[in-house]
């Protein structure tokens, strides 16, 4: 699994991303538990996901951030990126962001493209 920790902040909010290959649900379940296991992770106020499974389409999971797995989905349906999980964590910083937060959904995803290589 990948883990970029602090790839940016906005007003008080911090930003990560992770990723890893999955190939279904119970992958990515297995990702997010293993991810959750780091406590710092665990208390995020949001764990926003998306994938391209081969096997059983695009999945999607907000938690609590409306639109930021659609945000994260539409990037790896536009990378064409299959079998791989995107996971954009945000810490609260105590500020409403407005639409700003899906660009800072958009830089996570693009962040993590470029160090990992892929697409």
């Amino acid at each position: 699994m990948n883990v970029f920790n602090a790839v940016l902040t906005d007003r008080g909010s911090k930003y990560a991303v992770s990723g890893a290959e999955v190939a279904s649900r119970k992958n990515i379940q297995a990702v997010l538990k293993l991810l959750k296991k780091d406590k710092k992770f665990a208390k995020a106020t949001h764990n926003s996901w998306a994938a391209l499974l081969e096997e059983e389409g695009p999945i999607k999971n907000d938690d609590g951030e409306s639109g930021a797995g659609r945000i994260i989905l539409q990037m790896l349906e536009g990378a064409d990126l299959k079998n791989h999980v995107v996971i954009v964590t945000r810490w609260y910083g105590g500020t409403k962001l407005g639409g700003d937060r899906f660009r800072r959904v958009q830089d996570c995803v693009r962040y993590y493209f470029e160090e990992t290589g892929l697409p």
